[in-house]
């Protein structure tokens, strides 16, 4: 029981606050209009998102990057219609997390609570550029997470194979 009670006050003690947040770098190109073009499109849009965390100078202050490139094309003849591309910055101080579940709380729990700003974003800027509102799906950050830690494990495995033991 006593364990119980402990567990339930570390889990108390975990403090996350927003303390800003900002977009950084915004690029929205319609290409279509350059184009000339106009009418009926089947669009085709691919979301791709990074995220990285560092440490700030002030204790327990962290900056969380996301950055977004969206990329619409017709379906029909691959042609694009518009790229967006942003970098969105979020200034947390969290306290309580320990050190060895850090990384994964910052790169996880962070862009959760920034993601709807980053959604209105998007949002707003596609519909004042002449498109539809881009209306982006929820992102799993724990898979987007995952993936990403597969990855740098295959890369470092694929670096120890071309590396010959000197």
């Amino acid at each position: 029981m006593a364990e119980e009670t402990a567990g339930a006050q570390d889990q108390q003690q975990i403090k996350m606050n927003a303390l800003t947040q900002f977009v950084r770098d915004l690029s929205f190109e319609n290409i279509l209009s350059q184009r000339g073009g106009s009418g009926d499109v089947q669009p085709d849009v691919q979301v791709g998102v990074n995220l990285d965390a560092k440490k700030r100078s002030t204790e327990h202050q962290y900056e969380v990057v996301a950055k977004l490139s969206v990329n619409s094309k017709n379906k029909e003849n691959e042609e694009s219609l518009f790229l967006l591309e942003m970098e969105y910055v979020g200034v947390f101080h969290v306290e309580g997390v320990p050190d060895d579940q850090l990384h994964p709380f910052l790169l996880i729990e962070c862009p959760r609570m920034m993601f709807p700003f980053i959604r209105r974003i998007v949002s707003d800027v596609t519909r004042d550029g002449g498109f539809p509102p881009l209306n982006l799906e929820n992102i799993d950050f724990v898979q987007l997470y995952r993936n990403e830690i597969a990855r740098r494990q295959a890369a470092a495995e694929a670096e120890k194979k071309e590396t010959p033991d000197a």
